[in-house]
């Protein structure tokens, strides 16, 4: 009996406090306020483009750009629900970026067909994409660390959340910084890649986040 006792003294001792997983909504805000530094930063060394204030009161360019804080917002808070097992009993929110993309998607065929008639198209293309791809690096590694921390069971869809999120945040750093008004160039060089990234996060994130 005193050895019985003895050993459930010693495994009592070996316990190591577990620390509590975060509040998903805290999760959320610490995230998008390290993204909100991220951008501020980037467009604090590249500069801002010369015409930001007539651009942005151009109606489809400020709709453009709320969407695409709208998709990194809601992919954010995605992800971070995505962490949880149980999505924290919040499928509906989890949901939030396909919502948002769709929107996003409206927005940019109404601005196309607004743009009559079109803008000249800038000298370059790829530079575009290659741009976006770097600055989303960052952000991107940095969400997948942090959810390799917890315990996700949705592997695909949290790997595409994380991707699309990170690469939009490039997306509207470069919206921000590059003054070009075509929408057929942004279109071609800007979202479709983007949105590639995020059905490419499917793969990864099965590949990164299985237990």
């Amino acid at each position: 009996m005193k050895d019985l006792e003895q050993l459930v003294t010693e495994l009592a001792d070996d316990l190591s406090t577990v620390k509590p997983a975060p509040n998903p909504y805290l999760l959320t805000f610490k995230l998008v306020g390290a993204a909100t530094i991220y951008l501020a930063v980037s467009l604090a060394i590249s500069g801002v483009r010369p015409d930001w204030i007539q651009a942005i009161g151009r109606p489809w360019f400020a709709a453009e750009i709320v969407m695409l804080l709208s998709i990194i917002g809601a992919g954010l808070l995605s992800a971070a629900l995505l962490s949880f097992p149980d999505l924290y009993q919040k499928r509906a929110l989890v949901l939030g970026p396909l919502w948002a993309c769709i929107l996003f998607l409206v927005v940019i065929v109404m601005a196309w067909h607004a743009d009559s008639p079109p803008a000249a198209l800038p000298q370059h293309s790829i530079e575009c994409t290659i741009c976006i791809a770097l600055l989303g690096l960052l952000p991107a590694g940095g969400m997948f660390f942090i959810m390799r921390r917890f315990a996700s069971t949705h592997y695909q869809w949290a790997g595409g959340v994380v991707m699309l999120s990170a690469f939009s945040i490039g997306a509207l750093w470069l919206r921000l910084e590059e003054p070009n008004d075509s929408i057929a160039h942004v279109i071609e060089w800007h979202y479709l890649p983007m949105l590639a990234i995020g059905f490419l996060g499917l793969w990864i994130g099965k590949r990164m986040l299985r237990w």
